[in-house]
């Protein structure tokens, strides 16, 4: 006799758990520091980013807030909501405050001593380990799946100010459609000067938002009004949309973003230039081939 199947998770409503990835890049903050005119410093935006947390937790008791730092180097957990409730039974703002500070402190100086190798550098500042803190996030979340039958409903807030790093192309895009197939959305928040394609593309797959605000001042306001609405109520909402996705991918063999390449017929891999043999999966390429695929770049661009 089969086994019956399990039965399907039930979801809470109006109850969510917000995975938030933190980008501490301590380079990006100093240059965004002495570049803009407001003198946005990483202080200034802790100063959002920690009354938009304690809002989630006030918006329902049973929210869930977790906090993901990524550094240059390194990446970890620095605020659970539910292990600060089983550790003193509540949810104060200032034990709140004072334990993420607390903690970013000492991830930022464990980051700072583990940074003093070969370093990732992108129009001369240095990217940060997104694809690991994703890939954390995304871990906890299946975590979450399996603890019981009914979970809140989850999501993942990125925001990140420095920018993307193409050697890190295969694992982002790994873990987006992971979080595709889990049906969890990915909402982006880019308080850098310029935009970003992996977020871009995270967003526009798993049906999160994705949103450059335009004046990092008001950070607190953009925070509550368009990302601290649960699933259910954003089919109420008129959320924001992106102008444009950029869906360039990243060459294999140099790690750069490119705009045409080849792609290997046999694993998909993506090069810049014309190979012989794939480094991916080692499968020869003809001469024939890479002959008309030169042909037919040489007449896209005439």
């Amino acid at each position: 006799m089969a086994s019956s199947a399990p039965p399907p998770k039930l979801y809470t409503d109006d109850v969510s758990l917000i995975v938030i990835i933190l980008d501490t890049n301590p380079f990006f903050w100093g240059t965004l520091s002495n570049t803009t005119a407001s003198n946005f410093s990483f202080s200034k935006f802790l100063n959002h980013m920690i009354p938009f947390v304690n809002s989630l937790l006030l918006l329902n008791q049973l929210n869930h807030v977790v906090l993901i730092a990524a550094g240059v180097t390194s990446c970890g957990y620095i605020y659970d909501s539910a292990t600060a409730v089983a550790s003193d039974g509540g949810q104060k703002v200032p034990a709140v405050c004072s334990e993420i500070l607390s903690r970013l402190e000492e991830f930022v100086a464990k980051d700072q001593k583990l940074g003093n190798g070969d370093l990732r550098t992108v129009g001369g500042v240095m990217s940060s380990l997104f694809s690991g803190a994703l890939s954390l996030a995304l871990c906890y979340i299946q975590r979450v799946f399996r603890s019981g039958m009914q979970h809140p409903q989850p999501r993942i807030l990125c925001l990140q100010g420095s920018p993307d790093g193409p050697e890190q192309y295969v694992a982002v895009m790994n873990a987006i459609f992971s979080a595709q197939r889990s049906m969890v959305p990915i909402d982006s928040c880019v308080v850098g000067m310029q935009h970003s394609a992996f977020l871009q593309q995270a967003s526009y797959i798993t049906g999160g938002v994705y949103l450059k605000p335009q004046q990092l001042d008001g950070l607190f306001e953009y925070f509550t009004a368009v990302f601290a609405t649960d699933l259910q109520s954003r089919s109420f909402l008129q959320l924001p949309r992106p102008v444009g996705v950029d869906f360039r991918a990243s060459c294999f063999c140099h790690k750069k973003t490119i705009d045409m390449g080849y792609v290997c017929s046999v694993c998909l891999s993506i090069f810049c230039k014309p190979h012989k043999k794939c480094s991916t999966c080692g499968s020869e390429i003809s001469h024939s081939q890479t002959e008309q695929l030169d042909r037919k770049r040489k007449l896209s661009e005439v």
